[in-house]
């Protein structure tokens, strides 16, 4: 079921109407319609299609789930895909809910392929500006990218937090690596996706700032730079995020290579400590004649070789830190 309200000079009028009412509010100037649709069939499209003569290109594209952000021009009317952003913290998984929206001079049609797409918020956003609503659709097209903005940037908080928590994982004294490389490549992939639909967003709303359009007027302009601003924040932290994230990964090798050599290290330092009683008792196992040889000072003289030259070598490593 279609949601749909109108506003007249400015003041919220109706609501939940027909959609077969919406040509009929447009005929006034002073009328600016909303119509909002969630996984509309062919002929609800159809209805809205024919109430305000919408292109069949961008009807397509309205339904498609994989259409990057964008802003296209048709003769009657203006299209726009966004994506609402959300990330999960247990899993560090991003999710993104598109929306379309058809722009005319008098109407905002926004249709949505799943209800996961909070548009309620977008609903409280307007209701919270009401005294902005005078300036018609450029008003409500506002509303709806703030609104999807801002998850860009609740989504980049959140992976900064993950990212945070992640460094601390890394320096821990108990070696994670297993965390560590799986957190970092999911962390990785979201920041992918988040990417994706924040760098071509920069595109649309700098495109509907400008004049030829006739969406926004002088005085919501300072608003959608407002929005402009953000998204390009958005992108630069992304950007920072994504380099941070392969920083990351690039130290945790970098800490396991040394954790190696350490390892080699203090297994190397015994194995020589070892080797000394090994090679004394290897020379008095001879088989022949020798000073001390069947007579209790060879054992004396060869357990004296073994204590002294170990304990040497365990002073000598350990002053190197090498055990």
């Amino acid at each position: 079921m279609a949601r749909t309200r109108v506003y007249r000079n400015g003041v919220l009028e109706a609501e939940d109407f027909p959609v077969q009412q919406v040509s009929d509010y447009l005929q006034d100037p002073a009328c600016t319609v909303w119509v909002d649709v969630c996984a509309p069939d062919r002929t609800e499209l159809a209805i809205i299609a024919d109430e305000l003569q919408l292109h069949e290109l961008a009807l397509e594209d309205a339904v498609n789930p994989h259409e990057r952000p964008k802003l296209n021009r048709y003769e009657t009317h203006l299209f726009v895909t966004a994506y609402e952003v959300d990330l999960d913290a247990a899993t560090g998984r991003l999710s993104n809910d598109p929306v379309a929206a058809f722009i005319t001079r008098q109407a905002l049609v926004t249709v949505r392929t799943s209800d996961t797409f909070d548009i309620d918020h977008v609903v409280r956003g307007w209701d919270n500006s009401s005294d902005l609503a005078k300036f018609g659709v450029g008003f409500l097209l506002h509303g709806l990218l703030d609104h999807v903005v801002d998850s860009y940037f609740e989504a980049v908080q959140s992976l900064d937090d993950e990212i945070e928590g992640l460094e601390d994982v890394l320096f821990d004294d108990r070696p994670r690596d297993a965390e560590v490389q799986r957190r970092s490549f999911e962390l990785r992939k979201s920041l992918v996706v988040l990417r994706r639909v924040v760098i071509p967003m920069r595109e649309v709303v700098n495109a509907l700032m400008r004049r030829d359009l006739k969406i926004v007027d002088d005085a919501m302009a300072p608003y959608y730079q407002d929005v402009y601003d953000h998204v390009l924040r958005a992108t630069e932290w992304t950007d920072s995020l994504r380099d941070l994230v392969t920083t990351i990964l690039e130290t945790n090798l970098t800490i396991q290579g040394n954790r190696l050599n350490g390892i080699m290290k203090k297994v190397t330092s015994w194995a020589a400590i070892i080797a000394v009683p090994t090679a004394v008792t290897g020379f008095y196992g001879q088989n022949v004649p020798y000073p001390g040889f069947s007579n209790a000072v060879g054992f004396w003289t060869s357990s004296g070789l073994m204590v002294v030259l170990s304990g040497a070598l365990y002073i000598i490593f350990r002053r190197r830190d090498w055990i």
